[in-house]
């Protein structure tokens, strides 16, 4: 590949291997202990990176390959893991992790327990070949963690609501405050590190959906009478709108919410009045599917957006941001791969790329300041005025430095 030029035949979509979405969100359960149905080299890199990026533990499986699978004996051999698993009085819960298709796989949910010992026992499939990316595979936890323990059959509690979307510790602490502010009794934030998350869960009167890929999860709390909140509390505007659908969705006092809602816009826009002096022209190109709620609060900061980018498909949970993204003339690209954001690179030539670590090389090697989308934005509050300040603040930074990027390059040239 010409360094000028992206005209590429062979596209890289971009996502990590879709069990690991999964695995964040079954791992971080207290007291579980994953089985995994599947070969050795996709049980040596999911332990990977169970271990580094969701919950610092291991993965038990049979180690199930091709013979086993052929000569019918993994059913046997899974139901003899669990039970040794089980064994263990400090787990409660096994999550069965299969990483291929049903008809391949031939794991038949029925023949499997429900319940060894202590610990609850669930079949989850995660198979690459149906799920596309890993913030969907989340969605595919979620879902069917809820379909088995939601308590959705028992009485709603008044004034409750659970928030979905995996977020930033801080910005769960802020969620709450703000909401208890405005006469909500009960807050469950999803995916949780407790069963119990999953069963309260099913008793609550609104879900405010954070992240637009959870549409599995959504889906089934719209068939249990659940009503359902759109929207992120990002920026000025997203945070008093948000706030506002939060006290109509449950019935909160119309004057304590505006009030709050009018409170928290104006720490945001105060926030983003401190970097006014702000100019740029930014690349958003990441793949864990929150990447559009974050542009728009770029875009209220002043910056110019021309691109983003995103693995996850379009759905109607994301309807408005793209939306307001179209009418600011922001590109968007679904279901993205690597060549297409090269592409953009080139043909906008941005003062800075947050995206992939793929991409990131690609633009520093033309003196452009990149930084990785996973762990320095999805690692940070993103929400109300703290998040503001913190996003803004180091991409304030970022592009004051730009020229020394720009020199590194010659630097090296020369």
């Amino acid at each position: 590949m010409e360094n000028s030029s992206c005209n590429c035949k062979t596209l890289h979509p971009q996502s990590m291997c879709p069990a690991f979405g999964g695995l964040r969100v079954l791992m971080r359960i207290d007291g579980v202990q994953v089985c995994m149905a599947a070969d050795q080299g996709c049980l040596y890199g999911l332990t990977f990176v169970s271990h580094f990026y969701a919950a610092r533990k291991s993965i038990i499986s049979p180690e199930l390959m091709n013979v086993q699978i052929a000569g019918g004996s993994m059913i046997d051999d899974l139901r003899r893991t669990i039970e040794e698993i089980a064994k263990d009085p400090a787990v409660r819960f096994i999550p069965v992790v299969s990483t291929c298709v049903a008809e391949t796989a031939g794991i038949a949910e029925e023949l499997l327990p429900k319940k060894v010992g202590n610990a609850e026992v669930l079949l989850v499939r995660l198979p690459a070949f149906q799920i596309r990316t890993h913030p969907e595979a989340k969605d595919v936890a979620v879902s069917t963690l809820m379909k088995r323990f939601g308590a959705f059959d028992a009485h709603k509690k008044p004034k409750s609501l659970v928030v979905l979307g995996e977020i930033f510790p801080v910005d769960a602490m802020t969620i709450g405050a703000v909401l208890q502010k405005i006469g909500v009794e009960s807050v469950i934030t999803l995916p949780g590190t407790a069963l119990e998350d999953y069963i309260d869960a099913g008793q609550t009167e609104a879900c405010a959906v954070l992240h637009p890929f959870y549409e599995r999860t959504v889906s089934l709390f719209e068939e249990k009478g659940v009503k359902i909140i759109k929207g992120n509390p990002i920026g000025a505007n997203g945070t008093a709108q948000w706030i506002r659908r939060v006290g109509e969705a449950l019935g909160l006092d119309p004057a304590e919410v505006e009030a709050v809602a009018a409170e928290e816009a104006g720490k945001a826009k105060e926030i983003m009045g401190r970097f006014g002096s702000m100019h740029g022209k930014v690349i958003v190109a990441g793949y864990e599917g929150n990447e559009l709620p974050v542009v728009r609060l770029l875009l209220e900061a002043g910056l110019d957006v021309p691109y983003a980018s995103t693995s996850i498909a379009e759905t109607s949970l994301g309807e408005e941001d793209h939306r307001v993204l179209s009418m600011l003339g922001t590109e968007i690209r679904y279901r993205k791969y690597l060549e297409e954001d090269m592409e953009a690179v080139v043909r906008y030539e941005p003062d800075l790329v947050i995206g992939t670590t793929s991409l990131d090389s690609f633009a520093k090697e033309r003196g452009i300041p990149a930084i990785y989308y996973t762990n320095n934005i999805s690692a940070r509050p993103l929400f109300f005025a703290a998040g503001a300040a913190t996003v803004l603040g180091m991409i304030s930074g970022l592009l004051a430095r730009k020229d020394v990027f720009r020199k590194m390059k010659e630097y090296f040239e020369d």
